[in-house]
């Protein structure tokens, strides 16, 4: 383990690095991220010009949850989102075999490679929103409630994960299709509120793959403390376990069909 934090350390002083020789760039994708995130508040506001409350939501408790789906994908865009869009070029053109010989778990070559310290900073500007959200909300949480939220988030990352890594080990099958865009798309659902989902469509997501757990528990934690969080953090607790796994055994069977650049 030591061995593999150390690599991870090291590998995301090089991104620093990297990203400090090209500064426009750095600020200009932080300006870029700031902007879209005005827009969901801009949105929330013109909503809420018509409206008291959504699904017994009010203005302030949605600017949290919007407030917690950008941490948590902003941290997994820092982390692992550059490295995993690379997944299907680096099939297509062979250089995954480069990583293959590696020492160390090709999995974790895959994911690690770069860091956008970027989307972490912008993390950090998501973090102080949901603050003001809470105190235009009068909530002052206590300290077990900021650990759970803390934990759901980690959770909420690892879910960010394990459906950006599945889409893009399609790439083993199929290198020319555009999967990748499907992330996106499913993670905008996590912006609306777990109440406004019915059917068949509210089980698969949150209960088979939790997506609307990944902001809902964090809010509901923070801004909603007199709703019980405990089935939304068992849901996504169990179902993080699950699709992680299932991850694991895709990127197993995907090697196992790989045939390398040569073959």
């Amino acid at each position: 383990m030591m061995r593999y934090l150390t690599i991870y350390r090291l590998l995301a002083r090089n991104s620093l690095i990297r990203e400090m020789n090209f500064k426009a760039n750095f600020i200009l994708w932080m300006f870029v991220e700031m902007l879209w995130f005005c827009g969901q508040l801009a949105f929330i506001e013109v909503l809420y010009g018509q409206v008291d409350s959504i699904a017994g939501w009010t203005k302030w408790q949605v600017v949290a949850l919007v407030g917690a789906h950008q941490v948590t994908s902003q941290i997994f865009q820092g982390l692992f989102y550059v490295n995993l869009s690379h997944l299907p070029d680096l099939v297509r053109t062979g250089r995954l075999d480069l990583l293959l010989t590696q020492p160390i778990d090709a999995q974790f070559a895959v994911s690690t490679k770069q860091v956008s310290f970027d989307s972490l900073l912008n993390a950090l500007v998501s973090v102080a929103i949901v603050g003001w959200a809470l105190f235009k909300l009068g909530i002052v949480p206590g300290v077990g409630k900021i650990a759970l939220a803390l934990i759901a988030i980690c959770f909420g990352v690892a879910v960010h994960y394990a459906v950006l890594f599945s889409l893009s080990c399609i790439a083993f099958w199929s290198i020319r299709a555009g999967f990748i865009s499907g992330y996106f798309n499913l993670f905008m659902i996590g912006r609306f509120p777990e109440a406004v989902f019915r059917g068949t469509f509210r089980f698969i997501f949150t209960w088979v793959i939790p997506i609307v757990w990944v902001s809902n528990v964090p809010a509901q934690l923070l801004a909603r403390p007199f709703e019980s969080p405990w089935p939304g953090i068992t849901a996504l607790a169990v179902g993080t376990l699950v699709v992680v796994a299932l991850t694991r055994l895709l990127w197993n069977f995907a090697l196992s069909r790989y045939g390398s650049a040569s073959s």
